[in-house]
């Protein structure tokens, strides 16, 4: 299927199947919060890129506290918000599966949890509402958060209904929760138009799982808007965060969430760290919340773990993400798990040196390894974690030429004029002219 369109057009954006308080109020956003203050993530950074590129986005979330659709334009970005009601089916499936729990039987519970985490995203997307909107909207395209979800399928035979082609990026989804995800995941995957995967691993998963071509694939990157992102003066953000101006600062920002994002590792390294270092000031900088912050905070209590200063809250102004990555001199990403991290696009584009785990996406950031302003490690290596960090701790040049290798790759391969141009081509199979 071939779409050519006008120089100017509009695709509909689609998070990943669920509603929308289920994620955003663990980090206390809400309705009028986003239409304010939201920004920064791959979501926002790929609306802003696309808009370079004279294409604009219809947001759509579903959420079970409107009866109604509603609509609002976004102000940071200009983008329209469409919040749609949860179908009653939806909401009557959630009321019965909260029935089906079984305590004393731990298998039998995690296979029915899993069984019922896939039926509600195949139940969550209102699709009645969704075509309506689609045609109101003039959408030319659907771009879904994640393809390992139920309602990526649900999108895409809602696509070929219309005539629409259907795309799915990749942001760190799990593999399918269930087995009934299996067979309509693999009609998915070969109706969909095209995947956005930046990762070659996944790439290269999708491809013999699912036996996808790669010539559906293509690998951008999530974007960042580097003409924005400047350093402040360190000593300033040391002074008002009551850091030592002597003191190395290693950085971590992002959700709190400990196996995932590998944080018991990190505080494990920096129990390393800090005992192999006692003469030496250092401080270990957390900036995020997330549903694991009172496991978190019971183990650095519970193991006194010292020097430690905790941002415990979702920072949405990306000018103060900026401010908390002056103070630092290296970032780290301890992860398990990722799909294409935005956050050390963020510290890069601060000239921060990143220390990150071989997750997916972190051998596309730093392709050429130091050249590239980081250093990668091996997922649940403590050793290994504490020494990267230490190596760098203990050479503030190397460190500044790191840092000076890192924003210069950011602005080369990740800003928004690139990255809107590549996607603008995939998704619309159309270049502006020059």
């Amino acid at each position: 299927m071939t779409h050519t369109l006008q120089q100017s057009a509009t695709i509909a954006l689609m998070p990943c199947g669920a509603l929308f308080e289920d994620y955003y109020d663990t980090i206390n956003v809400s309705f009028e919060t986003l239409r304010t203050e939201q920004t920064g993530t791959w979501m926002f950074n790929y609306i802003d890129a696309l808009k370079l590129v004279e294409v604009q986005t219809v947001l759509f979330f579903v959420s079970g506290r409107v009866n109604e659709v509603l609509k609002f334009r976004h102000e940071p970005t200009g983008a329209t918000v469409c919040i749609l009601p949860a179908p009653r089916l939806h909401q009557a499936f959630r009321k019965i599966a909260a029935r089906f729990v079984f305590p004393k039987f731990k298998l039998l519970n995690k296979i029915a949890n899993r069984l019922i985490k896939s039926l509600d995203s195949y139940f969550v997307l209102p699709v009645a509402l969704i075509k309506q909107e689609l045609k109101q909207e003039n959408c030319c395209a659907i771009l879904f958060q994640d393809y390992h979800n139920p309602s990526f399928d649900v999108c895409v035979f809602l696509g070929r209904m219309m005539q629409l082609p259907v795309f799915a990026t990749f942001q760190g989804g799990i593999e399918p929760s269930s087995f009934l995800e299996l067979p309509t995941r693999l009609v998915a995957l070969h109706l969909c138009q095209g995947l956005i995967i930046a990762s070659q691993t996944e790439a290269q998963i999708v491809h013999n799982k699912y036996w996808v071509t790669l010539k559906k694939v293509s690998r951008i990157f999530n974007p960042i808007d580097t003409t924005n992102w400047r350093r402040f003066d360190c000593e300033t953000i040391k002074t008002e965060l009551g850091i030592p101006l002597e003191a190395k600062v290693i950085i971590y920002h992002g959700r709190i969430e400990i196996k995932k994002k590998g944080l018991d590792v990190l505080l494990d390294a920096w129990k390393k760290i800090c005992h192999r270092r006692p003469d030496q000031t250092l401080r270990l900088l957390l900036v995020g919340t997330g549903t694991d912050a009172p496991s978190l905070q019971q183990k650095i209590v519970r193991e006194n773990l010292r020097d430690i200063v905790w941002i415990n809250e979702y920072i949405r102004d990306r000018n103060a993400i900026q401010r908390y990555l002056s103070a630092a001199d290296v970032y780290t990403l301890p992860s398990r798990h990722e799909g294409f991290p935005v956050a050390p696009l963020e510290a890069m584009a601060s000239s921060l040196p990143v220390v990150a785990t071989n997750v997916q996406g972190i051998p596309e950031i730093f392709e050429s390894g130091e050249m590239s302003g980081g250093l990668i490690v091996p997922i649940d290596n403590v050793e290994a974690l504490a020494a990267a960090l230490e190596s760098i701790l203990d050479n503030e040049v190397w460190a500044k030429e790191l840092g000076r290798r890192a924003r210069e790759r950011v602005e080369r391969y990740f800003s928004l004029e690139s990255i809107g141009q590549q996607m603008r081509s995939f998704l619309l199979n159309q270049d502006l002219p020059n």
